[in-house]
């Protein structure tokens, strides 16, 4: 394999940082030390001008030592109990080791299924996006309480992809009590040989986990792999690294054992081709203005548009139509066709007035546009 260079950890613009129950959770219950340290890298990070993500868990493993309950798998309802019992817990503690660092949190609990909804699928990203541009930590979980395939197959790893896409996060960490990809199993392999960095998921690579990457796979480094597969297709760095050292982050800037995926493009390539891919579900003529602040690269206004085609749904992809007729760009609309219709040529304040509920100023975001 060539030699290719690792991203900079230090040099993440934005960082989502997924981390393992046994990391979070000891046989003493919460590692207060560890966390403590850890939020003071993300503090640090912060204080560098990155936004961070962190996909956590530890829920299940918090809600089970206050209920009790025994050791080893859990029937279905348990699991539930447990999590919902334990998710206040983990929010909390995260919540009192960032506040000395004067950093806000969030709770943000998600499903793999809200990333194949187009509607929830914006929904999470403009709230995502938001907490982010006001400074937030969003601390994201499987919502394990409703998730049942999530508590019995799945685990974190391919969440946290996910949500890495879906911010367009430059940087995936996944945390965990591996400290990277080996040609062969490490603990049974004398031979087996760290990869500092992979530059293309092969076959090869792919067989370096285990069985093949499937959507079967039942976690462990199949999963990060079936991970590392959705993060760098949208343009997302990712590594593995062991975290059970305090202050990890700062750690794999000093040297620490990680592998790193490449990615195959930027976050904002990669989304502007995945747009760009998808066939237009209707048209959206804009005026003048309109095109010229398309051109400058920012959303699109209610205000902007003269005439509405065919009949789409919220977070469908439309074609944006000059004046005369030109293709200015493709993009996903936040307002079904009706809605669309009611408010064009309105000025966003107009908007909850005339449909009777709040929404969203622009009817398409640049985020959401391949010009």
């Amino acid at each position: 394999m060539a030699a290719v260079t690792a991203p900079s950890l230090a040099g993440a613009r934005r960082l989502v940082v997924k981390i393992g129950s046994a990391l979070l959770v000891g046989p003493d219950g919460l590692r207060a030390d560890w966390l403590r340290a850890f939020c003071d890298d993300v503090a640090a990070w912060r204080s560098r001008g990155c936004d961070v993500v962190l996909v956590s868990s530890g829920s299940i493993a918090l809600g089970r030592r206050v209920l009790a309950l025994p050791p080893g798998a859990l029937p279905l309802e348990q699991a539930q109990a447990a999590a919902a019992v334990g998710q206040i817990r983990l929010a909390r503690s995260y919540e009192e080791a960032l506040a000395p660092h004067g950093v806000a949190t969030a709770q943000v609990l998600l499903t793999l299924e809200d990333s194949a909804d187009r509607r929830r699928y914006l929904n999470s990203r403009a709230t995502m996006q938001t907490l982010l541009s006001l400074g937030v930590v969003p601390i994201v979980n499987e919502n394990d309480t409703v998730a049942t395939d999530e508590i019995r197959f799945g685990d974190n790893d391919r969440l946290a992809a996910q949500i890495a896409v879906t911010c367009g996060a430059d940087q995936l960490l996944l945390l965990s009590d591996v400290d990277g990809l080996y040609t062969a199993n490490p603990k049974t392999e004398s031979t087996a040989r760290h990869l500092p960095v992979v530059d293309a998921i092969t076959p090869e690579i792919e067989a370096m986990g285990g069985d093949p990457v499937s959507g079967l796979s039942k976690g462990g480094m199949k999963t990060k792999l079936l991970a590392a597969r959705t993060a760098v297709a949208g343009g997302c760095a990712m590594a593995i690294a062991e975290g059970s050292t305090l202050r990890p982050l700062t750690a794999i800037t000093k040297g620490a054992r990680a592998t790193w995926f490449l990615p195959e493009a930027d976050p904002q390539q990669a989304r502007k081709r995945w747009i760009v891919a998808m066939k237009p579900r209707g048209t959206l003529q804009v005026d003048d203005g309109a095109a010229v602040a398309l051109g400058q690269g920012k959303s699109l206004l209610p205000a902007g548009v003269t005439h509405i085609d065919g009949e789409f749904g919220r977070g469908d992809p439309v074609l944006v139509k000059g004046p005369a007729g030109q293709r200015l760009a493709t993009g996903l609309t936040r307002y079904t066709s009706d809605e669309a219709r009611r408010i064009a040529g309105h000025r966003s304040a107009e908007i909850e007035a005339i449909l009777g509920y709040p929404g969203r100023a622009a009817l398409i975001h640049r985020d959401d546009m391949a010009v």
